[in-house]
């Protein structure tokens, strides 16, 4: 349940249309059986992703690309920012169960419940990238009045770290708090999803 890769690039550009923050998603999926939930969990454990393709595997993953694109423009002998996009590219890999048909109705019930939660986590993941996204255009655009245009080519460079640093910090803060209260919030999961099922919301599994 973490990011997986983070690029960052900078284009200096003469002229160059500002749509703001962006944002594009895909989906990629990797397949796991078991018929309990004794093996589903193994499952998980043995097929998800993982974070820079070692380490302990995840039940769902995603990947950003940050794309920076950043205008200039002189006037006075001075340099300044003029427009900034900035774009997020977003690939969320999630779990795909094959063995439903065999299972029991109470593993059918807490698995839709977990693979909703596992997708639910993963978009707050693009939803907290696309945030750091709008701070860092609006960052790049306070970068005025250089010297310039290689001195603020280069205060957009450090303001591009820093605000990727801070992207960093929350994805891992997020999945910090997410781990601690996993339990508890599935099965308030469960006891809604129940409801839903009792009033006819939602079919049974």
């Amino acid at each position: 349940m973490k990011k997986l890769v983070l690029a960052a690039g900078i284009m200096a550009l003469a002229s160059l249309p500002s749509h703001g923050a962006s944002i594009s998603r895909t989906y990629s999926y990797f397949t796991i059986g078991g018929v309990t939930l004794e093996e589903i969990e193994q499952e998980l454990k043995k097929r998800g992703p993982q974070i820079g393709g070692q380490g302990a595997r995840h039940p769902g993953a995603t990947r950003m690309e940050f794309t920076t694109r950043v205008g200039y423009g002189e006037s006075n002998g001075r340099c300044s920012v003029l427009q900034a996009d900035v774009s997020v590219k977003a690939t969320m890999i999630l779990p795909r169960w094959n063995k439903r048909g065999r299972a029991e109705t109470e593993t059918r019930f807490v698995w839709d419940t977990l693979s909703s939660d596992i997708r639910r986590h993963e978009e707050s993941h693009v939803v907290i990238a696309k945030n750091h996204a709008r701070d860092m255009e609006r960052a790049l655009l306070q970068v005025r009045n250089e010297p310039s245009c290689e001195a603020a080519q280069s205060k957009a460079a450090a303001v591009s770290e820093r605000i990727l640093a801070a992207h960093d910090k929350a994805q891992d803060d997020f999945d910090r708090i997410e781990g601690i209260n996993f339990e508890r919030r599935l099965m308030r999961l469960m006891d809604y999803r129940m409801e839903r099922i009792e009033s006819g919301r939602i079919p049974p599994s």
